[in-house]
């Protein structure tokens, strides 16, 4: 009984000692992820070649000459000093930078508002306590809105509710964006994407290590001109008749897109592949609905070499110009 008793003893306090062990090395691994971003404003070209360069020929009409409109966008430094721009992807277009963390990561953001109006950056999916909302409204936190010229330092958690699922890839999208008017804020370019990847499958930026490519495209109707055709802009990332480039990945890649909608009740989006499936909720397809303020990730194997067309189904939008192209090189 007695020697019994000491083995059980003896494996309790050696079970104590490899949690322990574990808990300590859990905690090590987990990072913390700074960014630099700033609200600046500016003025952007929907159509910066002039061209729809899917079809051939000029912007057709009403757009022609209107493709140009004053956004505020979220701008990434390198530092502190918020004195050298982080570059970005050609094919993020308008969309701020990509915000990263692995399962059980902090984020921070330092932010600056260098723009005239008041904003402020509010995220989905991850975890955050009333200060660092980042919306506007009552009881509001310290981080609800930044003043002109004013900065506030953001931290979020990705707990295990902001990783993916039991069934999704092993990583997800989630929206950043300002909130002290949202509808207005995100219309004038205030949004951006938040990827969390599966705890411990991260690379050491953050990004998954079991696929080759990521691709973030946001499906938007951006309304430039209270209403008026030739300012509601069917925009990819902010781009307009094939004008968002740089959606290029290599034969037999594996790449990871996430998708993004938001806007108003006229934003319903049906974003669709030419040359390849994807796979998505576990099943193939070529399509995925889209509603305001959602968010999919899918994953396909880009083997079909050649360029085709990637657009919005909806009729009315491809007139209107929400398509491009994307490549698979040989």
């Amino acid at each position: 009984m007695i020697k019994f008793k000491f083995k059980t003893m003896f494996s309790s306090l050696a079970l104590t000692a490899m949690l322990a062990v574990a808990s300590k090395f859990d905690a090590s691994a987990q990072t913390t992820r700074t960014y630099y971003l700033a609200a600046e404003a500016l003025v952007w070209d929907y159509a910066p070649s002039g061209q729809n360069l899917v079809h051939g020929g000029p912007i057709p009409e009403p757009w022609t000459r209107y493709t140009k409109w004053p956004k505020v966008r979220y701008i990434e430094y390198t530092d502190a000093t918020f004195s050298v721009k982080k570059p970005q992807p050609e094919w993020l277009g308008v969309l701020g930078p990509i915000l990263r963390a692995e399962v059980g990561d902090t984020i921070v953001v330092e932010f600056r508002n260098r723009a005239t109006g008041h904003y402020g950056i509010h995220p989905h999916g991850v975890r955050y306590t009333k200060d660092h909302e980042g919306a506007h409204y009552l009881p509001a936190g310290a981080g609800a809105e930044v003043h002109p010229g004013g900065s506030f330092t953001y931290t979020w958690t990705a707990d295990e509710s902001s990783g993916p699922g039991p069934a999704d890839p092993n990583s997800i999208v989630w929206w950043y964006h300002s909130h002290v008017n949202e509808p207005q804020e995100t219309n004038l370019g205030l949004l951006g994407p938040i990827v969390i990847t599966r705890r411990g499958l991260a690379k050491p930026d953050g990004s998954p290590n079991d696929v080759d490519r990521e691709f973030v495209t946001a499906f938007f109707i951006f309304n430039e001109d209270s209403g008026k055709e030739r300012g509601l802009m069917h925009g990819i990332n902010g781009r307009i008749f094939g004008n968002l480039r740089g959606l290029t990945a290599k034969n037999g890649e594996k790449v990871r897109w996430y998708l993004l909608g938001m806007g108003n009740e006229v934003d319903l989006h049906s974003p669709h592949w030419h040359g390849k499936v994807v796979r998505y909720q576990q099943r193939s397809t070529d399509v995925i609905e889209l509603l305001p303020g959602s968010m999919a990730t899918a994953d396909m194997v880009a083997d079909n070499p050649g360029t085709w067309m990637f657009h919005c189904h909806v009729a009315d939008h491809i007139d209107a110009g929400m398509l491009t192209t994307w490549t698979i090189e040989p």
